[in-house]
């Protein structure tokens, strides 16, 4: 299977994570051509070469109506927050600031995600890489909204709500639908030490909204002192990666380094690999009991609460019980990390004395969802992967929708889709 595996050990930034994904193509020229034809406002992004520790890499610059994102600010002279924003780690483009003030020489501007919407809805790209983007965004803006006590109607971004950062999401959401890996990996996110200042005043490292965001990810600090992840990289992996942990078996067959502007004394980089994995195996558990006096309707709740509660599958069959009984036996399917929290809420919802257990692998095919344009819209289609298969299936929801909507059978439907 396609494998994306991204090396965080110093951090996750999106200008970092898309130099890294740019040096995994063949000719990463055309794509920053794309990239400033994109229609952002204003922005123009550049790749030039960059050296860390004697390793050569690429650092992408991105001007914003010719002035990058800092050359119009002095850091020799105090203000409320510093604007460090290509990624020396060691900047604030995270924290919701009041809607209005000054700096003493300029006054700066704030958007909101109607602004993000709106901009994004004008940008010269696939209809995927628009969601992709607004994915992203809505995951800082409910960081910010919790970081703030603020509902997320009135989050105004500033760092991360200018043309820069747009220009960052927007470049690593269309690297993503190019390379188009079955599976995406990380390391454990690096998020440095000390503290980071903002308008606010002194916050620590990672500052509330990056740690807010990668709850549930593996993440750890250092000796570096600095800001090694930010809330736009954080976003980022949060949206595409799958899984984090050590770097898989893997056939590599392309390496980026995408570099930071700070020098460390280890290379201020992510790194990105692309490659093959093994088709994928699953440690899996068979979680089952047989119950004979509940209703219909009880255990259909409790099948529904399983689902919610992690099952990846539950299923129910008739089963001949003591007494001649009529009875139904319920199987629930589950990875060893649901399995106890699973065990509990088979008790809670059920009558069973007593589940049985088995452990099991389980074969399966990679899944993930594309969006296809088509000349009645845009579909979601299903798409599977692994073992020498390949398939693609259009979700049937859409498929639906859209047969009822031209007043045709989903059968005439999907044949007019072949044709086209």
């Amino acid at each position: 299977m396609k494998t994306l595996y991204l090396d965080c050990s110093m951090g996750a930034a999106g200008d970092m994570l898309t130099a890294a994904l740019l040096e995994l193509l063949p000719e990463p020229g055309d794509f920053v051509r794309r990239l400033n034809e994109a229609g952002i406002p204003g922005v123009t992004y550049t790749a030039e070469s960059s050296v860390k520790c004697g390793i050569t890499g690429t650092h992408i610059r991105v001007a914003v109506n010719g002035e990058e994102e800092g050359e119009h600010h002095h850091h020799d002279h105090e203000h409320e927050h510093e604007h460090e924003h290509h990624h020396d780690h060691e900047h604030d483009h995270e924290h919701h600031h009041d809607h209005e003030h000054h700096h003493g020489h300029e006054h700066h501007h704030h958007a909101s995600m109607h602004d993000i919407e709106h901009i994004v809805s004008h940008l010269n790209v696939s209809e995927k890489v628009r969601e992709d983007i607004l994915e992203v965004y809505r995951l800082i803006a409910e960081a910010e909204s919790h970081a703030h006590g603020r509902p997320v109607e009135e989050i105004h971004f500033h760092e991360v709500g200018t043309m820069d950062a747009v220009a960052d999401v927007t470049a690593v959401c269309m690297l993503m639908e190019l390379l188009a890996p079955g599976r995406v990996v990380a390391s454990p996110v690096h998020v440095g030490s000390g503290s980071v200042r903002c308008a606010h005043g002194v916050l620590p490292v990672p500052a509330p909204a990056t740690a807010y965001i990668l709850q549930g990810i593996p993440m750890y600090g250092g000796s570096i002192n600095g800001e090694l992840c930010t809330p736009t990289g954080a976003a980022l992996l949060k949206h595409f990666v799958s899984g984090f942990g050590d770097m898989p078996a893997m056939k590599v067959s392309a390496i980026g380094y995408g570099m930071g502007t700070k020098d460390f004394e280890r290379a201020n980089c992510v790194r990105a690999m692309l490659g093959e994995t093994a088709d994928a195996v699953q440690e899996m558990f068979e979680l089952s009991c047989n119950v004979d006096d509940m209703t219909a309707e009880d255990i259909a709740f409790a099948c529904s609460q399983l689902l919610s509660g992690g099952a990846n599958e539950v299923y129910t069959l008739p089963a001949g019980m003591k007494k001649s009984r009529a009875g139904t036996l319920l199987t629930v399917i589950c990875t060893a990390e649901k399995r106890e929290e699973l065990v509990r809420l088979i008790f809670r919802h059920t009558s069973t004395l007593g589940i049985r257990e088995m452990p099991f692998k389980r074969y399966v095919l990679e899944r993930s969802i594309v969006t296809e344009e088509t000349k009645f819209g845009t579909i979601r289609k299903k798409v599977s992967d692994g073992y020498g298969v390949h398939r693609e299936k259009y979700e049937h929801d859409d498929l639906g929708r859209i047969a009822s909507e031209q007043g045709m059978s989903i059968e005439q439907l999907r044949a007019e889709l072949q044709r086209r």
